[in-house]
């Protein structure tokens, strides 16, 4: 099993507002386990959490978001102007060992 942090560096007076917003849009989806925002370390950080078997259902996971259906239009909408609560983000994959 591998788990997925997709951390953001949100403006400052964002990050509550951004953890909101994917805590709102990501939970319906099987993947997503928590949104995170620090209490110690870089200031004002957010991280998403999300779970997969394996690298490979991440990629497939990765390629439904690709693709122009009906759920991604919605998450899109739902999603637009999320762009402008963050400064930077990173991606980092662990494996549970």
């Amino acid at each position: 099993m591998i788990i997925v942090h997709d951390i953001f560096i949100c403006k400052p007076g964002n990050a509550s507002k951004l953890a909101k917003l994917f805590k709102e849009v990501m939970s319906a989806m099987s993947e997503f386990d928590c949104v995170m925002t620090d209490m110690t370390g870089q200031y004002n950080r957010v991280i998403m959490v999300t779970k997969y078997e394996n690298l490979g259902a991440y990629e497939k996971n990765f390629e439904k978001y690709m693709q122009d259906t009906d759920e991604m239009k919605k998450m899109k909408e739902m999603m637009k102007g999320y762009t402008d609560l963050y400064l930077s983000g990173s991606r980092e994959i662990y494996r549970i060992m």
